[in-house]
């Protein structure tokens, strides 16, 4: 199932239009939806010779959205191929739950916006098993972290049929399977080590998103990164670029320089370079603290093979994540790595480019700091994952049906929308987030053992008529 239903207004209206309270019910997941849909159902609406004409044009408008000339593919003479982005998570929908944050959602928000363009991008990330932890207060109201077990079979996944790729964990090598996701017209794959063959140990590595100690991470990021290079090598992707989303994938460029090593018969110093002029990175993190940094003997755990395999000596390849002057049993810092193999670095708006120039600067000992060569691409949002569908439809009617592609003067035709259409648009938002804050309201009160009469409150809290001011944000310490 492709998952271009997930920003197509379109497409979500048939499934509402099959049942909206099973819709509803599912957590808008087309296939938990499915389950819940009487035969019956499926069998009138097949009768329906309204509903029929409308999937046949929504089925239409995917075939059309991937295979018709987008604006990479007018850019004439591009020799660029293909690009994968790595990344630990990806946002792509509640019906595919793999991810925590802004990171993730960044991600994912990046695969659509590469599908509207036609950017020959594909994704590369972690199946997580138990997913990120669903945050509940008890009766004390302490936090309560609980994971639910993820079935990928029920999930908009298709598990590839290719032998399992192999990665090295501290001498104990583990299986990788691999599951493909469509995202309009990008491939996502997601690695997953819950493979029987693997030991216990090994089935766990990919068990959840940001949980265990320090060598829980170590291990999902050399699956990540390395796992990642060679699963895609094993399904013949040509990958001109590898992008890394954050230090989290960044062992891709050791298997690369690995590769480079041994096929093309370079120099431990020649094959960096090869593999810088096709690497970019992107670092999100403002303080040293939010950076992963690995132990050296946990390194040496993991890579004394690696290093001796490639004959390059450990502390060369520990200076790889060192800052200059640190010592050789100094953390192995991964946004130094990945600063070092990548040709362009970036952060993530005007101002944490600044910042991340100064927190980097003595990489470069010899430029100033306003010349350190970190850029920066301002974070964005995938406009139609995001916008009301009510917007949507008002933009559809006074802009352009396509309205994400109208030029500047076509945005002109808002002025013929009037005042209170606008209005009404507005306040149905806000209805609709009263009336969930409500539900959501109730439903936390009576997990946490409260009685219906202790809730009932909950029915009046916040005014859809008022202006309302919401603020949220996680206490972690770095920020």
């Amino acid at each position: 199932m492709n998952l271009r239903w997930s920003w197509d207004q379109r497409t979500r209206d048939v499934f509402r239009w099959i049942d909206p309270d099973a819709w509803d019910a599912s957590g808008r997941d087309p296939i938990r939806l499915l389950g819940l849909v009487e035969r019956r159902r499926l069998d009138e609406l097949a009768a329906d010779t309204g509903f029929m004409r409308f999937l046949g044009e929504v089925h239409d408008g995917l075939r059309r959205h991937l295979t018709s000339t987008r604006w990479f593919q007018g850019r004439k003479g591009s020799p660029l191929r293909r690009v994968a982005y790595f990344s630990p998570e990806f946002g792509i929908a509640e019906a595919l739950p793999q991810y925590s944050g802004g990171l993730g959602v960044l991600a994912g928000d990046h695969l659509k916006a590469a599908s509207g363009l036609g950017v020959p991008l594909l994704g590369v990330g972690l199946l997580y098993r138990y997913g990120y932890f669903r945050q509940e207060l008890d009766a004390d109201g302490w936090q309560q972290e609980r994971y639910v077990d993820v079935d990928p079979y029920g999930m908009p996944l298709t598990p590839l049929d290719l032998a399992p790729v192999l990665v090295d964990l501290a001498g104990t090598p583990v299986a990788i399977r691999v599951w493909r996701a469509e995202v309009g017209r990008v491939t996502l794959y997601l690695l997953d080590t819950g493979v029987e063959t693997n030991d216990a140990e090994g089935r766990y590595v990919t068990d959840r998103l940001y949980g265990g100690d320090v060598e829980h991470r170590l291990r999902q990021e050399i699956v990540l990164g390395i796992g990642g290079a060679r699963v895609l090598e094993a399904l013949g992707e040509d990958v001109q670029v590898f992008h890394s989303n954050e230090g989290h994938a960044g062992f891709l460029g050791l298997e690369r320089i690995r590769r480079a090593m041994a096929d093309d018969v370079l120099s431990f110093a020649e094959a960096i370079e090869a593999v810088r002029a096709g690497t970019v990175f992107t670092t999100h993190t403002p303080v040293s603290a939010g950076i992963d940094r690995f132990p050296r003997e946990l390194m040496e755990r993991y890579f004394k093979g690696w290093s001796d395999e490639c004959q390059v000596p450990f502390d060369d390849l520990m200076s790889l994540g060192h800052e200059p002057g640190e010592p050789p049993d100094a953390p192995f810092n991964m946004a130094v790595m990945g600063l070092r193999l990548a040709g362009r670095s970036n952060g993530v708006s005007r101002l944490h480019g600044a910042t991340s120039r100064r927190m980097f600067a003595s990489l470069w000992p010899d430029l100033p700091v306003e010349d350190v060569p970190i850029g920066h691409v301002t974070n964005g949002v995938h406009a139609h994952t995001w916008v009301a569908p009510e917007m949507v439809d008002l933009l559809g009617r006074y802009v352009l049906p396509e309205w994400q592609e109208a030029g500047a003067d076509r945005w002109a035709g808002l002025d013929d929308a009037a005042d209170d259409e606008l209005w009404r648009v507005r306040e149905t938002g806000r209805e609709r987030l009263v009336t969930l804050v409500r539900a959501r309201l109730r439903a936390a009160r009576l997990t946490r053992g409260l009685s219906q009469s202790d809730v009932a409150w909950c029915d009046d809290a916040l005014d859809p008529r008022v202006l309302t001011i919401g603020f949220a944000r996680r206490f972690a310490t770095y920020k």
